[in-house]
This record gives C-alpha cells, sequence and structure tokens, in this order.
C-alpha cells in the first residue's frame, strides 16, 4: 500500500512495467507461442498459491481446516499443474504513483497552509487595522473574532491565461476570505472580508466582500456555531431541575455530569430571516448511535442575541402534550394530569447495543467469510500520476489540480482531457435534507450541511475499507476560529477495473471480436456531518465520461416510533422510526466545450405517426415510431430545468462554433444516473428561498464572477431571506455561445426500512450523474486503449482462435504486504501555527458532532 505521500520512482523506472528477474525469458512475438508460455506459467502460478494458500489457511486454524482442505486437493491433483520447471517471480513494481507533469507548476487553487492563515491572523489583529479582536479560542459570544480564513479563487480569466501560457504570464495573485464575528457591536453582524494580495506584506489590504451575496451583511443570530457547548448556559438551566421526572418518565438525565444518560440535539433552520434564533431541542440517550433512541421529549428554546442570561424555554412537549414552561410540565406529573408513554423494551439503557456497528453475537458464520475478500493490486505498476506539491493528478489521457476547502471539501479544477479543458470547476454546493414527521423535531428539520462545513468534517480514511490497499492518499488543511486541521487521508485516489468491458462484441468478420477493458479511476473524499457520512466519488473513465456519484451511510435521524408517526417512517426497534426525508445535493459543473462559448440544447424524443408509399398493404399505411427533436434554450429564464417524463430527452452544453468531422457541434451531454431526484416538498417557509436549487434536476446560467456557488454557510438560518438567493441568477440574459454553468443535482427520497440499522448502506443510497462526450469527437475514444483484445477466427475449424492483445499481457509478480493496520486520526494546530496536543476521543467527539449530539457540561 503507498503512503499517504510520495515519491517519484527512480530513474529508469516507468513506473507501468515490473522489473523482471535477470535471465526470465522475453516475451516471443507469435501469439501461438505466447498463448502456449502463458497458459502454462498461469498453471504453474495457481498451483503455486494454491499450496501457499493451503498452508496459509493451516497454519491459522489446522483444525477448521482441515475438512476444507481434504475436499479441494490431493497430491494427484496439484501434480497436474507442475508440468514445467520453477521460474522465479520478481517483486512487483513500487506502489508509489510516478510524479506528474502539470500544465503550470502552481495551483491557483490552492488551500492557505497554515504558516499563511497565522500570518492573515496576525495581520488582522495589528491595532492598525482598528479591529479591536479576540483570540477565536477565548471569544465569547458578545466578541469581535475571526471565525474562518480560507483562500478566495481567483478570477476565471486570471487564472485560464496563466493555466493556458504559464510562461508568459504569472499565477494570479492570492487572497483570503475572512469571516470575522462583529459581536461587539451595537447590532451585532457578520461580515466577509477580502484580504491580500498574499502573502501579507506591505500591498496587503482588507475591504467587505459582498459583491458575491445578495445581503450587505449577516444577522448574527443566523451565524455559525461559535462554541462547542453554545447552548449549554440554557440547557444547564432547564435540565437539571427536571432530572428526577425525566429518570422516572423514560430512566435517563442531563444534569452536567460525566455519567449523564440523555444528550440533546437542536434542529434547524434557527431563524427564518435573522431576527431571532430559536430552535426545538430533541433529548435522546447518550449511548452509541444516540440519534437512534429518541425519548420523544422536547423544548423549543430561544437563544437570539449575545447575552445568555436573556436566553429562555418557549415550549415544552412531551408525548404530544404542549407546556409553557418547565414548571407546567412538572406540575401536571405530580398532579397526576400527565399522559405518560407506556413502558416498552428498548427504554432499557442497557439494551442498546444493536445501534453499534459491533458484530451481532447471535449471528451465524456465513461460509468461507474468515477468509480475507479479493483485493486489488496494480502488478505492472499505479498507472496514475500525481504531483503532491501542485495536488495535481493524471490518469490515461485526463489531468486536473485539486482544491478543498471548509464548506464543501474536495473540488476539482482545469479538468482536461486529452490535452483539451472539458471542465473548469467541478464542486458540490450543498446538501440539504428536508424531514417529515408528527412531532417538534422531524417535522421541523430542514439541513442545509454547508452550514457545519463539510470539508472540515472530512475525516481520514480507513486504509482498506474506505479506500483499496493501494490507493493513495493526499492531505487536506482547513481552519475555524480555534486554530487548523491537518488530515493526512482526506482524499484518496485509485484505479479500478470495473468488472466489465467499457466495449465489446463478439462476431466472426476480421475486426469484429474483441473488447476493451473498463479500467476507472476514482478520486474520493469522506465527510461525516453528525450522524450522515457523505461519500463524494469523481469517476474517471477512458471514454472521456466522468461519473459525479454520492453516497450516504451513517445513522438515520431517528424519530420515536409509535402509531401516530405511520405515514412519516418506519419503525426499525420499538420506540425507534426511520423518518421520511429528502436528499438533494447540488453541484456546480463549469463546462468549457471547445473554449468557453457554449450553448444550451435540449434533445428529446417523441411519438409520431407517419405515411409512405412503399409501406406494404399488409400492415396498412401508417407507422407509429419516434423522432428526435433539438432546440436551443436561449434565456437563462428557461433554464430551470427537469428532466421529462421517462427520461425522453436530456441537456447538454454544445459550442456552435467547433464542429466534429460529421459537421455536428461537439458537446457534452449531462445524463442522469442512479436516483435522478429533486426536492419533494415545495413552499415550506424551512426551505422557501434559501435552497431554491433543489426544486429542480438542473439548471444552467451565465456564468459570472459575483455568482460563485449557490448557497453559503449562513443559508441554513435564512430561509426567508438568504445571503444567496439561487433563483436571482436567472434574470432573462442571453445564453447563446456564452460561459455557461450547469447547477446539477443528485440526491434521494429516503424512504427508510428495518435494514437502515445501524447505518444505512451506500449501495441503496446513492445517485449521480454522468458528464459524457456528445459528438465531441469523431468516433469511440476508449478505441485507443491498449488495454484491449482482437480475437481471429481460426482458419481450420476446431483450432483456438488467434489473437492480438497489443503487446500489453498479464504481469506476475510478488506484491508488497498489506502494512499493518493503523489509524491515527487529525493534526491540529492552535491559532500561533504550534501543534496542538492530542485531543481525546470525547475532545474530538464534540467537534464532529456539534449541534447533532450536545452534553451538558457544567
Amino acid at each position: 500500500m503507498a503512503p499517504s505521500g510520495y515519491e517519484p520512482l527512480p530513474k529508469g523506472d516507468s513506473g507501468s512495467t515490473a522489473e523482471l528477474e535477470p535471465g526470465l525469458p522475453e516475451r516471443t512475438a507469435p501469439h501461438a507461442s505466447r498463448r502456449f508460455r502463458s497458459r502454462h506459467f498461469l498453471l504453474f502460478l495457481a498451483a503455486l498459491l494454491g499450496l501457499t494458500g493451503i498452508s496459509a489457511l493451516y497454519g491459522l486454524d489446522t483444525a477448521r481446516h482441515t475438512s476444507y482442505a481434504s475436499q479441494h486437493e490431493s497430491s494427484a491433483e496439484l501434480d497436474q499443474f507442475d508440468t514445467r520447471p520453477t521460474e522465479r517471480l520478481s517483486k512487483c513494481p513500487s506502489g508509489l504513483p510516478p510524479l506528474a507533469s502539470p500544465p503550470a507548476k502552481i495551483n491557483p487553487w490552492a488551500s492557505l497552509t497554515v504558516s499563511e492563515t497565522v500570518s492573515i491572523s496576525e495581520w488582522l489583529a495589528d491595532p492598525a487595522r482598528g479591529l479591536n479582536l479576540t483570540r477565536g479560542d477565548k471569544a465569547v459570544l458578545s466578541d469581535d473574532f475571526i471565525y474562518h480564513i480560507e483562500a478566495y479563487r481567483p478570477a476565471k480569466k486570471d487564472a485560464l491565461a496563466y493555466l493556458d501560457y504559464p510562461d508568459t504570464f504569472r499565477p494570479p495573485e492570492r487572497f483570503a476570505r475572512v469571516t470575522i464575528h462583529h459581536g461587539a457591536a451595537a447590532d451585532p453582524y457578520v461580515m466577509d472580508y477580502l484580504v491580500g494580495p498574499l502573502p501579507v506584506g506591505e500591498k496587503t489590504k482588507m475591504r467587505e466582500l459582498t459583491e458575491i451575496y445578495h445581503r450587505a451583511s449577516i444577522p448574527y443570530n443566523a451565524r455559525g456555531f461559535t462554541t462547542l457547548g453554545e447552548l449549554t448556559p440554557l440547557l444547564a438551566q432547564l435540565m437539571p431541575p427536571l432530572a428526577d421526572v425525566t429518570e422516572d418518565l423514560f430512566g435517563g438525565s442531563a444534569r452536567g455530569l460525566p455519567n449523564d444518560t440523555l444528550v440533546g440535539a437542536i434542529m434547524a433552520p434557527l431563524s427564518f430571516d435573522g431576527s431571532f434564533r430559536r430552535g426545538w431541542v430533541s433529548w435522546r440517550r447518550n449511548t452509541p448511535g444516540p440519534w437512534l433512541h429518541p425519548v420523544n421529549f422536547f423544548q423549543y428554546v430561544d437563544f437570539s442575541g449575545t447575552d445568555p442570561s436573556q436566553w429562555k424555554l418557549l415550549k415544552l412537549v412531551y408525548n404530544h402534550q404542549v407546556f409553557n414552561s418547565s414548571e407546567a410540565f412538572l406540575a401536571a406529573y405530580h398532579d397526576g394530569t400527565l399522559k405518560r408513554l407506556p413502558e416498552r423494551p428498548d427504554q432499557d439503557p442497557a439494551a442498546g447495543g444493536w445501534s453499534t456497528r459491533k458484530r451481532p453475537e447471535t449471528s451465524a458464520a456465513r461460509d468461507l467469510d474468515y477468509l480475507p475478500g479479493p483485493r486489488s493490486v496494480s502488478f505492472g505498476g499505479l498507472r496514475f500520476r500525481v504531483d503532491r506539491a501542485a495536488q495535481y493528478v493524471s490518469w490515461m489521457g485526463w489531468g486536473m489540480y485539486l482544491g478543498f476547502d471548509r464548506d464543501m471539501g474536495l473540488s476539482l479544477w482545469d479538468i482536461r482531457f486529452k490535452n483539451e479543458r472539458i471542465i473548469y470547476e467541478l464542486a458540490p454546493q450543498e446538501a440539504i435534507a428536508q424531514y417529515a414527521g408528527n412531532d417538534p423535531m422531524q417535522t421541523t428539520t430542514a439541513w442545509l450541511d454547508r452550514f457545519f462545513g463539510m470539508g472540515s468534517a472530512v475525516r481520514d480514511m480507513i486504509p482498506g475499507y474506505d479506500c483499496p490497499h493501494e490507493a493513495v492518499y493526499l492531505p487536506a488543511t482547513t481552519h475555524n476560529f480555534e486554530g487548523s486541521i491537518v488530515r493526512s487521508r482526506a482524499i484518496c485516489i485509485f484505479e479500478h477495473d470495473a468488472a466489465r468491458p467499457i466495449t465489446r462484441h463478439t462476431g466472426y468478420s476480421e475486426g469484429e471480436f474483441g473488447a476493451t477493458h473498463g479500467y476507472q479511476l476514482v478520486i474520493r473524499s469522506i465527510s461525516t456531518v453528525g450522524n450522515y457520512d457523505y461519500l463524494f466519488d469523481y469517476i474517471f473513465q477512458i471514454d472521456g465520461t466522468i461519473e459525479v456519484r454520492l453516497s450516504a451511510s451513517g445513522y438515520l435521524q431517528g424519530g420515536y416510533w409509535e402509531p401516530a408517526q405511520e405515514g412519516y417512517g418506519t419503525a426499525i426497534r420499538e420506540t425507534t422510526m426511520g423518518s421520511l426525508h429528502d436528499h438533494v445535493i447540488n453541484y456546480k459543473v463549469d463546462l468549457d466545450i471547445a473554449g468557453t462559448k457554449n450553448s444550451l440544447l435540449f434533445t428529446s424524443t417523441a411519438q409520431e405517426t407517419i405515411t409512405q408509399p412503399w409501406f406494404e398493404d399488409d400492415w396498412g399505411s401508417e407507422v407509429i415510431q419516434q423522432k428526435i427533436s433539438k432546440t436551443f434554450i436561449e434565456n437563462e429564464d428557461d433554464a430551470l430545468l427537469k428532466f421529462p417524463p421517462n427520461l425522453q430527452g436530456g441537456y447538454s452544453l454544445v459550442n456552435k462554433d467547433a464542429k466534429n468531422r460529421w459537421g455536428i457541434p461537439r458537446g457534452y451531454a449531462i445524463h442522469p444516473g442512479y436516483s435522478p431526484i429533486h426536492n419533494t416538498v415545495v413552499g415550506s417557509k424551512r426551505l422557501l428561498n434559501n435552497a431554491n436549487w433543489a426544486r429542480y434536476n438542473l439548471a444552467v446560467s451565465k456564468r459570472k464572477e459575483t455568482e460563485r456557488s449557490s448557497s453559503c454557510q449562513w443559508n441554513l438560518n435564512l430561509p426567508g431571506d438568504p445571503v444567496i438567493d439561487f433563483h436571482k441568477f436567472f434574470d432573462g440574459e442571453n445564453m447563446t455561445q456564452e460561459d455557461l454553468v450547469a447547477w446539477v443535482n443528485v440526491g434521494m427520497h429516503h424512504l427508510p426500512q428495518a435494514e437502515d440499522s445501524p447505518n444505512t448502506r451506500t449501495n441503496l443510497a446513492a445517485s449521480s450523474f454522468f458528464l459524457t462526450p456528445l459528438n465531441y469527437f469523431d468516433a469511440d475514444v476508449s478505441m485507443d486503449s491498449k488495454n484491449s483484445i482482437l480475437l481471429s477466427a481460426p482458419k481450420k475449424a476446431g483450432d483456438p482462435w488467434s489473437f492480438d492483445d497489443y503487446g500489453v499481457a498479464p504481469v506476475n509478480c510478488i506484491p508488497d504486504s498489506v502494512p499493518p493496520f493503523e489509524y491515527v486520526g487529525v493534526q491540529t494546530y492552535g491559532l500561533d501555527g504550534k501543534p496542538a496536543a492530542p485531543a481525546t476521543a470525547e475532545e474530538m467527539r464534540k467537534s464532529a458532532e456539534l449541534y447533532h449530539r450536545i452534553k451538558l457540561e457544567l
């Protein structure tokens, strides 16, 4: 397995072929000889591996394997394979990727380093700036402090000038986007600033960054989370006085002690227009997988403003009974008018093990499951290249830079295929999850996960599980008000065999029979936002196609199951339900097809009835068939799109001025993949205008530097007056031969089921779209690949078919051993840039789960 870094291969090592031991015979040209040698060599290899594997199995557990071995081997069976002298196998090539050659040495979209953020922070803290800043790790709500620092992406024209002419143009100047919480202001607010150019020096200045937003400033009640225990002052007043009663009602309490048996979670949005900050707190058992252990107890709290002494309880709900105060609830309990929930089996705190990922002890062993499963090995060496310094990857004609940010994580830039730019920017924008239910929690929840930072929520991947053993890992750095986080395994890159040919045909004329391997390159990152895990995959194929796939796992946001919840979810335990909800994830796709001037084409099919003079009388004079129609969409207002019924049509970006050999405009189509959905609910106040993009399958707009993203962090808490209103991108402009951006959605209507417990499965909870050539080439370019085979019929009946594998035959070598498993975790840095002390598991948990799991600490 490659380590998290990489080194260039030594000179003379191409990284694509194995070095054979001295004295090993070379491959001969004639197919019959090669086939004879390969067949006997493979038979020998099978015998060798069989003997080795059987010996290993005996060494692991002799008793368990004796019967298996006796059934499947004998000396006679093994002898039939030993038909030639033993050949020595060489060691496989290095598991490190060869060095890539990016178009330009500097990545214009690179993240800020830890030292750069420190220097920016120090510059801003200088009294000359007049900002009166408090350190973020010491600040309270009523302070002014730096909330976030990250790189601000350059203008497209500046980036393209450098990328296309790196010897003529300098790299674009670097700037930072800095978010400051002005909690000390008379009317507190949040403001973004542009700071630069970087590095910090005499020319560095700052100004308000407002042109990319639809509001001048962000209301403080819509702010991001400021401290991990922001709600503690209020909940610490509300819950301990109720402890004896909650212990009696549902066997749990929150007293602010280490052994508390209840934890809270607050739902969102917390505001409509920024005039208040309120939310429903749902209480759950403090056990592994708490999201699946609700107790049907809710508090509606007001924590507007910066003074915790003014925060208060507005409502309390238990078993569908509404109380305006804790005192009213306690009075009903003591006078016997409170309607109690019935005792149910899984209310026993000791019975919560079902929500862990531990293998059930009652599970029957599966046949041969004690054996490790197959794994991928690139016997010829890794076939993708990496420039770690530039965060650049290339493979089979593809090349791209990687970017990373706090809000949405991994993004891809300047994606080229066969030396032509196809996409300038491919990046996730937002992820919503809107719930339904018959309780205060589910019915009021509409998450926009960008708020929490899907980039800062990226986790180090588990080697061999999240990615194959031979995957190459790249790091990512994000910054917040407490310091910086560096994850060494934030991104993984690997090539794999799709296990199906990309093209094939069985034929009998010369040149008809053959197949081409369907190899793919995958670039992946995984974000864990509270209870949910999102797997972001970018899958590159050898025909010029990209699949963008989003898969989900993790824990459901469970509700309390009772008959009144029928229709809003499914019971997955005696008192737990999986709640009905929609996921919609939006991507920005800035396609540049043969240049930046493109048009939006709608291609559809419809039924027609025609007559022709040559129709035979036996069938009548009419034929019913289908016909293609093509229409260019010229106005932005007509480009908020849904796929037609039965998927009888689709959308593509084409260049009218660039045509292929057959006179057809070159283009790329946006094909729906798995689960091409859009949001079900339209008109809810909790998603009124802050996620308008989710109403469609895709939308296409004229690209503008002021319309950089379809969402932002603060949109979650401003559905009535969002910082970015996507519908305002569409203002009637002409789209013919302009620089266009597609905003494409994936998602799923999640109708939970028992099999979502304990965790949702990625095979079902997945959605994707494809970006694929549409007359971009003159023919299928996957035919270029030498990883193909062409078969020819025998001259004499009964003889084997001859074949041409274009000189790329299977390589046999001994791969490196898989290193012992190790999971180290995150490296954190303080605001001074110095390494911070390692965090405990509980500290990491608090930082990761935020509002999704609030544990009282007094």
